[in-house]
């Protein structure tokens, strides 16, 4: 079994050193190793998938353990002796069915095997080290300063750290960040049209492959799944009986409250899930976003879904549509956004985001807004959403859609279950000046406040 998980170990590693080198986004690449060594068991491949996401995760607090144990700072390491002791470091705090000697000696082993055998000694001394002091390691106290321990502690660039805690304060930020470490199970949707009996047969067929099923606490016919390896294997899902979606997402379709003769507008769709929820809800929907290879996306989901009434076009947000101007009873406007609120499945972006270019997204959402809204109807329905959690991104967007473009705030809360309704009070944001029905109309999912991923939605109507 060892000698098996030192194939796994250097799969690891290769995977780390690809993505250090920031060309692919980390869940492409582990995706991509699955897929290459398919055959493997189960088990090597829930090791892999642990270890590679884990040590991308924890990167800044292994990063300051190693400043601290080596003579030699991390980043003037060698790339494969920095990512080797990283990998390491996790096994030996986060991986307790892993022996520390195991760790030390095979990552010798693989410095060997790469050709770095001048450095063997120099990565047992550190990994013995740190195995024997693992108990009482330097790492920051919460009392010596909030923010240097909450940015160390749950591996947060500190600037995003200061963003939270000056807007919902130490309690709901540290709540965020431990919720954005924990694991990600699966949520399926089941897609809508399917009888009680084809519903319980279709769970039934996911109980028996081994997958736990536990409903969501906001909307019907969805499910988070745990052990559920090889989603596109599991029964079902090629043939479009479900499909992955965050409760947070359907909610901001859920939330438009499309009916049957409703022709629905999705101006940033891909990958598609919001797209694909609206046409089974609506007479018809078109999907658009900027590139081929996005609209392809959107294609291929629509064909595995088995959706008719949707038809996909590559545009520009940015630019008005003439043809669609006053024709759209519902608008989804899920813009590009900083991605804060999915940082729990999407690791890379606390890495490669920044201030800089936070701002620029700002002028870019206000762009396809501003483009986007002749689009509707008079009296249609807006519903602005991102995958954020960022007041300049959501609520200052609502008090731009209300007060300079003149759209009427929709009160959200006959459209949310009575749960949500009443957690959204503990996701309001310090020094936000909305009104009554601005308050209303919007909400922030918050993880670690809330069962979803941080999400935000406001809903509008045209007058």
């Amino acid at each position: 079994m060892e000698k098996s998980k030192e194939n796994i170990r250097e799969l690891v590693l290769n995977t780390l050193l690809e993505w250090e080198a920031g060309e692919i986004f980390s869940h492409q690449l582990i995706r991509n190793c699955l897929e290459k060594y398919d055959y493997l068991p189960p088990k090597e491949k829930a090791f892999y998938k642990r270890l590679t996401e884990g040590t991308i995760e924890r990167q800044i607090e292994l990063d300051f353990l190693l400043d601290h144990y080596a003579s030699t700072p991390v980043k003037k390491m060698k790339p494969l002796i920095r990512n080797l002791l990283r990998m390491s470091v996790y096994q030996l705090l986060y991986m307790d069915g892993v022996p520390d000697s195991a760790v030390c000696n095979e990552a010798c082993k693989l410095a060997q095997k790469k050709k770095f055998h001048n450095l063997k000694g120099f990565v047992n001394g550190i990994l013995r080290t740190i195995a024997r002091e693992k108990t009482s390691l330097p790492l920051p106290k919460k009392e010596q300063g909030i923010l240097s321990y909450l940015s160390i502690a749950y591996s947060m660039p500190s600037w995003i750290v200061t963003l939270w805690l000056e807007t919902y304060g130490e309690e709901t930020t540290e709540n965020m960040l431990k919720a954005l470490l924990a694991p990600h199970p699966v949520t399926m949707r089941l897609a809508k049209g399917r009888t009680e009996g084809e519903k319980t047969a279709l769970l039934q067929a996911l109980e028996d492959r081994g997958v736990e099923l536990h409903p969501c606490l906001y909307a019907p016919d969805m499910y988070t799944l745990e052990q559920a390896y090889g989603v596109a294997s599991l029964p079902g899902f090629s043939e479009g009986a479900w499909t992955v979606q965050d409760v947070s997402s359907a909610m901001a379709v859920l939330a438009a409250g499309i009916s049957p003769k409703d022709f629905v507008l999705d101006v940033c769709a891909a990958p598609g899930g919001k797209s694909i929820l609206a046409a089974e809800l609506g007479r018809k929907v078109v999907s658009r976003d900027v590139s081929e290879e996005k609209v392809a996306l959107i294609e291929a989901y629509q064909q595995r879904m088995k959706i008719s009434n949707l038809s996909t076009q590559v545009w520009d947000g940015r630019e008005t549509d003439p043809s669609l101007q006053g024709q759209v009873d519902v608008l989804l406007l899920d813009v590009p956004c900083s991605g804060l609120g999915v940082l729990g499945k999407k690791r890379d972006i606390k890495y490669r985001l920044t201030q800089e270019g936070m701002e620029s997204l700002l002028a870019l959402q206000k762009q396809i807004v501003d483009a986007s809204l002749p689009y509707v109807k008079s009296g249609g329905t807006v519903v602005y959403s991102t995958c954020t959690i960022h007041t300049k991104e959501n609520e200052d967007m609502v008090k731009y859609l209300a007060r300079q473009q003149g759209l009427q705030p929709v009160s959200l809360e006959p459209a949310l279950p009575e749960t949500l309704w009443k957690e959204k009070e503990a996701t309001k944001a310090v020094g936000q000046d909305l009104t009554p029905e601005e308050e209303a109309c919007c909400i922030q999912f918050l993880p670690g406040v809330m069962q979803a991923d941080g999400f935000f939605i406001a809903k509008f109507r045209k007058p």
